[in-house]
């Protein structure tokens, strides 16, 4: 999720490796068959949809939306002694809407318009712990042939009109060097994400896992209204970016508030 702001306050540049320091864990999970489709939006489309203390992070001029379908696994509250408690959950897809943005304590982050996830329980405690928008739907992966094929069709919040995704991938080689592109590292390498609280200020969650391994990756098939039920026109228009990564194991740190309600 986004980088954290440096000693002062201000935002440090997008790099590739995460912070030296990882946070002290609350949960511990590993993320798997993950790809993130991303659209250049005008920035005054997504500054409109955030809450108050964000603003669009700006790259190559353009404001960033993304579709990231994965699966979530190994779920695992961190307890004392560096032990961790499995959750009885713990192993089931997520895609989540997001975009990238700059908080009031300088740092760069996530900002999560819905993830949907199969189970209640994990809506439940995502919505009243973090106050993330995580929605119920009815989701499939599958990988074949060198390809991964994602499902979803969300089921609550209950949505006025069938919301679906379906996208088809096929990943290729992994991005090194001159093919990692200056894009590519502001757009994954994210260190945070941010979500208002019932107060009305804003809270950071700090997130921690080892660089990413992207992989150059041809899209298929792209068939989505998650990104519309976020209220994002891009159904008219292939993704100006496509992306997979390899497996990373996650540390996600307790939420705290960055600014007041």
């Amino acid at each position: 999720m986004s980088g954290p702001g440096g000693p002062d306050g201000s935002a440090a540049a997008a790099s590739a490796a995460p912070p030296d320091v990882a946070p002290r864990p609350l949960l511990r999970m590993r993320w798997e068959a993950l790809t993130a489709l991303h659209w250049d939006v005008d920035p005054d489309v997504v500054a409109a949809r955030l809450p108050r203390g964000l603003t669009p992070d700006v790259v190559e001029g353009r404001a960033w939306v993304g579709l990231i379908p994965f699966r979530m696994a190994g779920i695992r509250l961190a307890a004392a002694g560096g032990r961790s408690v499995p959750l009885p959950w713990s192993t089931f897809p997520e895609t989540n809407v997001r975009t990238y943005v700059r908080g009031p304590d300088g740092g760069r982050g996530v900002y999560f318009h819905s993830l949907d996830v199969p189970f209640a329980a994990p809506t439940a405690v995502a919505r009243l712990g973090f106050r993330l928008p995580y929605c119920t739907a009815t989701m499939r992966i599958a990988e074949r042939d060198g390809r991964i094929a994602y499902a979803a069709r969300r089921r609550w919040p209950r949505p006025q009109r069938p919301t679906r995704s379906r996208v088809i991938v096929e990943p290729g080689a992994p991005l090194a060097g001159d093919r990692l592109t200056a894009l590519d590292v502001a757009l994954s390498a994210q260190w945070a994400l941010y979500t208002p609280d019932p107060t009305g200020g804003l809270l950071r969650v700090d997130v921690h896992h080892a660089a990413w391994t992207l992989r150059d990756t041809r899209a298929v098939h792209v068939d989505d209204a998650l990104t519309a039920a976020a209220g994002y026109d891009l159904a008219a228009r292939p993704p100006t970016l496509v992306r997979s990564a390899d497996p990373v194991d996650v540390v996600v740190g307790a939420p705290r508030r960055v600014l007041p309600g």
